[in-house]
């Protein structure tokens, strides 16, 4: 039996858990990231999680109504610029069912790193995401080494810490 993934139960949901550093997803520290292909805003194919094995990926989650991505992007917009040369990468996967709304938010805050289009929410689901933003930390070998769910401006540090301790920094 498959299931929808509906935004409005993630709203719901997120509301009743609040933030939290470390999240109920299905996908758990020290475990390989499950496998992801989706393809890209820009139109130019599909991405794949493994292509970016050897680097650090910090993969996020996102939707256009979620007030906590508002702020988050900015922010993972300079880590990317600042620890890309080192390794780095983000991958932005928007859930919304449409895509225009996605677009819509990038005109108001522009980020140069991939944003992968999941409106079915296949791997929302795949993931086990249970509130937005949920974002993971994986390694060079595809281990999953932090979850973390919401933003709070606070949070950039001790993300950037992790970062840098996997880019050996």
């Amino acid at each position: 039996m498959k299931i929808i993934f509906n935004p409005a139960f993630v709203i719901v949901i997120s509301l009743l858990v609040g933030a939290a550093t470390v999240s109920a997803s299905t996908v758990k520290v020290g475990e390989p990231a499950p496998k992801l292909e989706l393809p890209n805003l820009a139109g130019t194919g599909s991405v794949s999680l493994e292509q970016y094995k050897g680097k650090v990926v910090y993969l996020d989650f996102w939707a256009s109504w979620c007030a906590p991505c508002r702020k988050s992007f900015p922010h993972f917009q300079l880590m990317r610029e600042e620890l890309g040369q080192f390794g780095f990468e983000i991958l932005g996967v928007n859930v919304d069912e449409n895509v225009k709304d996605a677009k819509s938010f990038l005109e108001k805050i522009h980020v140069d790193f991939p944003i992968l289009l999941d409106p079915q929410g296949n791997s929302a689901e795949t993931f086990g995401l249970t509130g937005m933003p949920t974002s993971y930390l994986i390694d060079q070998q595809g281990i999953v080494r932090m979850v973390h769910q919401g933003f709070k401006e606070k949070d950039i540090r001790i993300i950037k810490q992790k970062i840098n301790k996997l880019l050996a920094r």
